[in-house]
């Protein structure tokens, strides 16, 4: 088992306007991003960046004198683009810095994608860089898991669902789905991430986990399976990626909710003794003292019931009303080695 942090960096690197607390506000939010986004393309000997009063600004001279002004991750880009050091262009005037652009822009043959929303460049690509944008991502992940929840809120109101201007991460658990594996309780979980402007790869992350604490740490973690890839090439597959790793966590919830039930079902159907002194000696045999195998007696007649199921719910019962937690986690244990009784 291990601990998965990739929730935790989010929840300490996003501010409040980052966050979201559905599924459905992420989604539309990351949708009307992608209705108002335009990609213009540039030969860069044909990008200027200018001076003006706010500013610099991008003008591009290929798309009817379009004028942008520049995010940090797109200003990061052009200063990259060209070879020079962000921090000392971040130290000159608009107009100096104006200038170093224009004597460094190098020329070439192939285009420049600039990604703009409203009147901002977010991001400067060469004709390489393939754009996945995140709406596709998130519905992708509704179409395979509708019903998954954001998990509980951690600290400082963090919700696990995330966008901002240079990318997005979802955090869905389904707080139905709990499941026991070999004797321990797990539910399933999945990661899903993306960058519209090239800040990190797009990917999806699933897993079975047992708890998750308010830093969003993700606790003794089981099966865990991750994709991702680079946006170059057809990037589109990503989606069918995130569909077929989300769609797989589900069968297996499904098959193991499936498989649970049966077992439920069979205890249920199973003597575990044909009255209270048969159920005292079985008891005995599995090591569960006479003093505790009265009160299970006491409490599976009070329910009518001497299946193995009855005897296990008489004993989580009985847990149930101790103080101490490693008591409690004694009586669960034998409890659950009780139930393989009816397989």
């Amino acid at each position: 088992m291990v601990n998965l942090t990739k929730a935790s960096r989010e929840l300490f690197r996003r501010t409040p306007d980052e966050r979201f607390s559905s599924f459905d506000s992420l989604l539309a939010h990351c949708q009307e991003r992608k209705e108002r986004s335009t990609e213009f393309w540039q030969v860069s000997q044909n990008l200027c960046i200018g001076q003006t009063a706010n500013g610099l600004r991008m003008q591009l001279e290929d798309a009817e004198n379009v004028s942008l002004s520049l995010s940090d991750w797109s200003f990061s880009q052009l200063c990259k683009l060209c070879g020079v050091h962000k921090e000392t262009v971040n130290k000159l005037s608009s107009e100096t810095a104006s200038r170093v652009f224009r004597d460094t822009m190098p020329h070439s043959r192939k285009p420049l994608q600039v990604y703009a929303a409203a009147d901002t460049a977010l991001a400067v690509h060469s004709s390489t860089y393939s754009r996945l944008f995140d709406a596709e991502v998130l519905e992708a992940v509704r179409e395979a898991a509708p019903d998954f929840t954001p998990p509980p809120t951690g600290l400082g109101g963090a919700t696990g669902l995330y966008a901002g201007e240079q990318d997005m991460f979802a955090f869905g658990i389904d707080p139905n789905g709990w499941v026991e594996i070999e004797g321990e309780n797990f539910a399933p979980g999945f990661f899903v991430w993306n960058s519209e402007v090239g800040r990190r790869s797009v990917g999806v992350q699933t897993f079975w986990y047992q708890e998750i604490c308010q830093n969003h740490i993700v606790w003794d973690a089981i099966e865990v399976v991750e994709l991702k890839r680079r946006h170059v090439g057809n990037v589109q597959e990503a989606l069918d990626d995130v569909r077929l790793a989300i769609a797989q966590l589900v069968k297996k919830r499904d098959e193991r909710r499936d498989s649970f039930a049966s077992g439920i079902k069979t205890a249920m159907a199973t003597p575990f003794g044909n009255d209270a002194e048969e159920v005292r000696k079985t008891l005995a045999k599995h090591g569960v003292s006479s003093r505790l195998a009265e009160q299970v007696v006491q409490v599976a007649e009070q329910k009518a019931s001497f299946s193995v199921f009855g005897i296990v719910d008489a004993l989580t019962r009985i847990a149930g009303r101790y103080e101490n937690a490693g008591d409690r986690l004694v009586l669960d244990q034998k409890a659950a080695s009780l139930l393989s009784l009816a397989a």
